[in-house]
């Protein structure tokens, strides 16, 4: 009995991660990243490493919350939306301005680096490339950033249903895991058609651009509720 009951705690944990990675604002967040240079593998890249940053910050809140019984105060909880909803507007406004500028930049051009490595694409000769350790933070803090504002319902559900801190901590993991997993399947599928969307430069802007007008809204409609809440 004790062995089926925890066999449904595990896979409810799991499945409520894989739902709660598709909010709105997780596939918001996670398209716009995703559209910045799209590719099935960026894309399972992106999602994993949000999916990572999210279950980092579910489990260091929940680690002190749980461990106290007690629940994230509704002004902190609040305080964590409204970072959700500048981030996504500042995600949304650099898929914008990317858009904007790329259309002014002119022919397509061919360069090489310094590893030897050569491709084209439209800009001037000299420019700089972010490195792949600053393209892997990016998704992981947006990822912990989400992580911090879900923590408050999430902590608030199993305080009230489990019984112990170990069993509180273990469903959080599990649910971190489904997040993972979810966010990696969803963002690689969509990273393959993005990709080839993307092979096209009228194309390539005008998914920045959608992304990023898309991210903006809803970040300025995230912010309403926790807003007025805190002081209307």
């Amino acid at each position: 009995m004790i062995g089926s009951t925890s066999l449904v705690a595990a896979l409810l944990g799991v499945g409520l991660g894989a739902r709660h990675a598709l909010e709105p604002d997780h596939l918001a967040a996670v398209s716009v990243l995703t559209a910045d240079g799209p590719s099935a593998r960026r894309g399972m890249l992106v999602g994993a490493l949000w999916g990572v940053g999210h279950a980092l910050a579910l489990l260091a809140c929940g680690l002190v919350v749980a461990c106290a019984a007690a629940e994230i105060p509704v002004r902190l909880a609040d305080a964590f939306e409204i970072a959700v909803a500048a981030m996504l507007v500042g995600l949304g406004a650099r898929a914008v301005v990317r858009a904007v500028r790329e259309g002014r930049l002119g022919s397509p051009t061919s360069h090489h680096h310094r590893d030897g490595a050569a491709h084209v694409h439209a800009g001037p000769a000299a420019h700089v490339h972010v490195a792949r350790r600053v393209l892997a933070v990016r998704p992981l803090i947006v990822g912990a950033i989400h992580g911090l504002a879900g923590s408050g319902a999430l902590t608030a559900l199993v305080i009230s249903r489990l019984p112990t801190t170990a069993g509180r901590l273990f469903f959080m993991l599990l649910f971190g895991i489904g997040s993972i997993a979810a966010m990696t399947a969803i963002s690689g599928l969509a990273g393959w058609p993005l990709a080839r969307l993307s092979r096209r430069r009228a194309a390539s802007r005008m998914l920045l651009g959608v992304t990023g007008a898309a991210s903006i809204a809803l970040g300025l409609l995230w912010a309403l509720l926790p807003v007025r809440r805190m002081f209307g």
